[in-house]
This record gives C-alpha cells, structure tokens and sequence, in this order.
C-alpha cells in the first residue's frame, strides 16, 4: 500500500493545496464536459437529422433573455432557464401549400394514341334499339418508359475514281471523331459521363447494366473514354476559367479525394478537388480542378490574375492568396450557423427548458434573422438589396458584435459554443463585407451545393484510379455543373459538345458551345440533339 502524503503543516500551505486540488478538479470538470459534448455530437451526427434548420416558435427569446440567464448564473442560484415573462413573441411569416395532385407529363415527350372503342356488338341503345354513336372522349396519359436504345452507326465512306484515266482514287473523309478509331459515340460518351458525374454511377456497375442489354464493354475501356473526353473538352473548360476570373466575385471551397496512383503519395492518402463558383451573375460558372495539395499555392495559381471579392470558409490558406493578390476576403455565415448548431445539440442532456435559454440559442435567433431578411430581398434590385441591408441587417450584425464581446470570456473556449464563438469572432471582418455590396451572398452554400454531386458520386466510386482520370473528372464536372446552374440538360449537352467540339477550327466556334446559354443557336442545339 502506497503511503498518504503528509499534510502541510500551515494554513497557509494547506489553503495551497485546497486552491491546487479545486482547480485541477475544475479542468477535469471541463474535460469531462467536453468528452460529453463530442459523444453527444457524434451520437446526433450519427441517428439525428441533419438539418440546421432553427425553430423560432421552439426557442423563441431575444437577446436580453440569454443576458439574464447568464447573469442568474452569475449570482449563484445555478438557473439557466428563462423566465416564462422574458419569451417574446415571433411573427411567423405565411405561406401557401403547394397543391397536391398529379403533375401533367411534358409536352415535348412523343404521344401514342391507343383507341378504345365499344365492340360493334354493343353499339346498340339498351332501350330503343338504336344505334351508338361517338359523341365524345375521355382521355388519360400514362408515362411509358423502355430500356436504353441502342444502334450501331455505320459509317460508309466511298471511294471515287477517274474513270477517264484511273489515276486517281479519292475516299470521303471520315468526320473528327470525339475519340479517333474509337466505338464510342458521341452519344455513348455522354451516356457514360452522365450516368457516371451526375447519377453518381461506377464504371463497374455501367459495365453490367450494359451487359444485360448484350453489350460487352470492359470498365477499363469505359475509363479510358473518360479521361480521353475530359481532355477533349479542356478549350471549353480554359474558356470557362478566363470568364470566371474576369469578373470580381468568386466563391470558393475544396473537399478531398483519394487517387490511387499518385506519383510521390501512398494510394490511401488524400489528394482534392478545388471548386470555384462565380462568373456573370445571370450565367454562373462552376469549376473543379484536381490537386494533391491542400496548400495555399493552390489558390494562388488558381486565382493568377483575379481582383476583387473572394468567398470561402475559415481556412488558412485562402489568407495568403487574399494578401497577395490584395483580395477582399468575405466570410461565410452558414458556417458560423453551423457551429452554432452543433453548440444547440451538444446539449441534449440538458432539457429542452435549458436549451432555450441558451447562448448558442440567442446566437441562432439572431443569425437567423439575417438570413430573414436575405429571403424577403432575394427579388429585389442589388441597389435595393443593398439599401435593405444597411438599414436592417447592419445593426444586427452590431448587436452581435456586442453579444460576443461580452459573452466571449467567460465561456470556455474548447467547449461547442466557445469554439463557435471564437469562430464568429475571428471571421468578424469577413462577415461584414456582404452588406456593403448587394451582389454578394450571404454564404457559400451555392459552392457547397456544387460540391455535393461530387460527395454523392465519391460515396459510389471511392477514389480516382489516375490523376489523368482526376483531371478528366475535375473538366466533365465543370461542363455538367456549370450546364445544370444555367439550366442546360447536361447529356443533350455534352452530346453536342462531343459531336461539334471536334470540328470546331476557330475561337469562336468553341466558344458557341459554352454551357452559359447566351446563344439561342446554341440552346436550340441542345434541344434538337436531345
């Protein structure tokens, strides 16, 4: 048995001590709390929703309520509940229910008439004997849909000679192809792409769909057409990259991939797909570009010549590329909203009593009411917007200010909600910049939303097997998800792409086929080879 320590012999030395043992316990408190606080996340990120969305009629308080809950606890009566008295009330905007009920089929699809008509046996009156005649018609759709349609295109190419001295033998050419010498069509090669960028499909799983209809088509040839069209299509993508970059407002975010044979890398470590969203406002422009770096030269060549407001989340390295480039920086506050979620459901062993009268709860409230205000503006002029914004959501943002300065040392930095209250404040100079122009957005959700087929897709096929293929991949998804933002069906697209990109011989003509939509040609084409 081990001996116990000798007590201090003066009170001096054992009031020490006390002050030494209570604030050791005081850190184990803490750390304990915060072990809670991830098992809780952890636990609602694994069977809770994930929606972020924020109740006013569950949690509806100002901030003065949080203050006095605070303040209450300060005193030393332990209660961190408001007091029924305090709870304002919050006017619910209306809404409209959609109706429900059937939607009617598109019009553009092909009808097929199928006639039902009394057999002739029974076109007699049950009552005079006489004769039935039609005299109207009652019609009902139905939507019939067959398996994939597939033909074999033969190309005939004749040869012509002289007949006059047989000297000369002449062969029609053959049209550029897509892929040279290659089986697949430009509609097979967009087939592909589709299924696999935007159904988020494997090549594998392709390989067996098309199996069952009698094609056999190994998935390294189907990868092989895929990285032979994303480098086809890198003049559309360069054109797409010098547009974006010549306007003053681009968004931006990266989320990682694995690429399997990456020079200098072991296979399971991570490389990323950088994604930039910006352009003309009325025809947006989505970029991916591969890296196997998450540093900030990545950026930096990124952005070679871009001047004026770059949007991202908290990370670092978008610090150095604002610093040379002289950028405006502007912060994003759906992530702010997010760490002050996941303050708000870390504390689900507190009571739903507790959890309305919390900090974090007042911050939502009020981040909230930014977003309010975001909504009732979205129709209106930039100017406007601009104007709604100084008047109402810039003394928000002061009251939020002041929220933080006061409340900010006295919680514990490492707990959820200090975490996302040292987040808010070291964003705060990026937080402001959105009210002072109406043309940016109060968040970078369009760029996360553009990352999500890719996070869909990855979830299915894992990994890229080459950083060719990375490549290829990073151009298609630039042309689909740039397609999808101006409202362009991606495979009519990238079926013209496929077909006319390879004839096309001038600046111009590749720059018809950019999915901005600015040429009724252009869009006519999509439709006609849809």
């Amino acid at each position: 048995m081990s001996a116990t320590p000798a007590l201090p012999g003066s009170v001096a030395e054992l009031r020490a001590l006390v002050l030494e043992q209570q604030k050791k316990l005081e850190q184990q408190s803490l750390f304990i709390e915060q072990l809670l606080e991830q098992i809780r996340l952890a636990r609602h990120q694994h069977f809770g929703a994930r929606s972020e969305r924020f109740s006013v009629d569950q949690m509806a308080l100002v901030f003065n309520e949080a203050e006095a809950a605070a303040a209450a606890t300060a005193m030393g009566d332990g209660s961190d509940i408001a007091q029924p008295d305090l709870l304002g009330s919050v006017a619910v905007p209306a809404h409209r229910r959609a109706k429900g009920g059937r939607r009617r089929l598109p019009k553009a699809f092909p009808r097929v008439e199928i006639i039902h008509e009394i057999d002739a046996a029974d076109c007699q009156c049950g009552e005079c004997h006489g004769a039935l005649v039609p005299i109207s018609e009652k019609i009902s759709e139905q939507l019939d849909i067959q398996p994939a349609r597939v033909r074999v295109l033969r190309h005939i190419r004749k040869t012509y000679a002289c007949t006059a001295c047989e000297g000369q033998l002449v062969t029609a050419p053959m049209p550029a192809q897509p892929i040279p010498k290659s089986l697949a069509s430009p509609g097979t090669l967009a087939h592909v792409a589709v299924a696999k960028y935007v159904d988020g499909l494997p090549l594998y799983r392709q390989e067996k769909k098309l199996a069952r209809i009698g094609v056999q088509l190994p998935r390294s040839t189907l990868a092989h057409w895929m990285v032979k069209a994303g480098e086809l299509v890198q003049p559309l993508v360069n054109l797409l990259r010098d547009q974006l970059l010549a306007h003053d407002i681009v968004c931006m975010d990266e989320t990682r991939l694995q690429v399997l044979k990456e020079p200098g890398k072991r296979a399971e470590s991570q490389s990323y797909l950088w994604v930039q969203r910006g352009g003309p406002p009325d025809h947006p422009i989505v970029l991916y570009d591969y890296d196997p770096s998450r540093s900030q030269r990545v950026p930096i060549r990124l952005l070679e010549g871009f001047s004026g407001y770059l949007m991202t989340d908290g990370y670092e390295a978008y610090a150095s590329v604002c610093a040379q480039y002289q950028l405006t920086p502007v912060g994003c506050w759906a992530h702010v909203r997010r760490k002050f979620d996941e303050a708000i459901k870390v504390q689900g062993l507190l009571g739903p009593e507790k959890r309305k009268a919390s900090l974090a709860s007042a911050a939502m409230l009020k981040i909230q009411q930014l977003y309010r205000i975001e909504r009732e503006t979205r129709s209106l002029s930039i100017e406007e917007r601009q104007r709604v914004r100084q008047q109402r959501a810039k003394p928000l943002l002061s009251e939020i200010r002041a929220w933080l300065d006061e409340h900010l040392p006295i919680v514990p930095p490492r707990s959820a909600l200090g975490k996302a209250m040292n987040y808010a404040h070291k964003q705060w100079p990026k937080l402001t910049v959105y009210v002072d122009d109406g043309r940016l957005p109060i968040d970078n959700n369009l760029t996360e939303n553009a990352i999500r087929p890719f996070v869909i897709g990855r979830k299915n096929w894992l990994f890229s097997d080459t950083v060719a293929g990375a490549h290829a991949s990073g151009n298609l998804y630039s042309l689909i998800e740039t397609a999808k933002a101006n409202g362009i069906e991606p495979y009519a697209y990238l079926r013209t792409v496929f077909t006319e990109l390879p004839q096309a011989t001038t600046v111009d003509a590749i720059e018809a086929l950019l999915p901005l939509g600015t040429s009724a040609l252009a869009a006519q084409r999509h439709v006609e080879h849809g």
